[in-house]
């Protein structure tokens, strides 16, 4: 479907209250279906997936700016309008996380809840992420792919990942996947992205489950904290290892349960 100038490929599973999902940096759905952090499967919900532009099978479009995560956001809400979506529960992993911040910033009567997996940086962290993208964009074009592999296998997993000997494998896989100018763009494109300000995160009243995980400076604990202090409604879970990672799925399908029947509530009482 094209959205915004762009072809975006998604696609609908299950049925009940509507969640839309975006996932991270260069992630796609088919390399999250190889290691989900959240079994969508197992959601009481219509469960829309899409490929981000640039991402997957969705177009790689040349303007830069087009890759921030409040445009990703307008994508978003562009998508689930012409899916017939009016409200839904945003949520994602890491890029889709922030794409959600933003969807809820700027479309908060279409937003009934939040899920946002391992937050990224953003605010004063996020400067040393854009540089470190840009970097990484310098060397796919220059040098190739195996070299940001290369540098990226020195670097710890996070701490739910330690003793995962698979991770370093599937990620490799993940990045030899990507067509090299297609990877450049999207890592470029991902230094213009921002979290929404903090007065604006502190306007979100909606309800909201943040997971999040140690170890890992990409996606910081710093940051779950601050949507903590900043969402009245932030419900906020850390895991440090595999066993309490396992148990995000049965987290968010709780969430989702209480939203929906929350949003019944209202739909059978139109006055309430």
């Amino acid at each position: 479907m094209e959205i915004r100038h762009a072809e975006i490929a998604h696609e609908r599973i299950g049925a009940g209250i509507d969640l839309v999902w975006g996932h991270g940096l260069t992630q796609s759905r088919l390399l999250e279906d190889r290691r989900p952090l959240v079994d969508l499967a197992g959601i009481d919900a219509a469960v829309v997936r899409y490929d981000a532009r640039g991402h997957g099978e969705s177009e790689s479009t040349s303007d830069l700016d087009g890759y921030g995560w409040d445009q990703l956001a307008r994508d978003q809400l562009e998508l689930a309008s012409r899916l017939g979506i009016e409200r839904y529960i945003a949520a994602g992993a890491s890029m889709g996380a922030a794409t959600a911040l933003h969807a809820a910033v700027l479309a908060p009567e279409r937003v009934l809840g939040l899920v946002l997996v391992i937050p990224p940086t953003g605010w004063e962290t996020r400067a040393s992420a854009a540089e470190t993208y840009e970097q990484g964009a310098r060397a796919v074009e220059t040098v190739g792919v195996e070299r940001v592999i290369a540098a990226g296998a020195v670097v710890a997993p996070p701490d739910p990942f330690v003793d995962d000997p698979e991770f370093a494998a599937r990620r490799a896989d993940g990045l030899r996947s990507w067509d090299p100018v297609r990877l450049a763009r999207a890592m470029r494109g991902a230094t213009r992205a921002q979290l929404p300000s903090r007065d604006e995160i502190a306007t979100i009243t909606c309800p909201t489950l943040v997971l999040a995980w140690t170890g890992d400076p990409v996606h910081p604990v710093s940051t779950a904290d601050e949507l903590r202090r900043l969402i009245p409604e932030a419900e906020v879970h850390i895991a440090s290892t595999a066993d309490e990672m396992s148990r995000w799925t049965a987290l968010v399908a709780g969430f989702v349960a209480s939203i929906g029947s929350d949003a019944g509530r209202v739909d059978d009482h139109p006055d309430a």
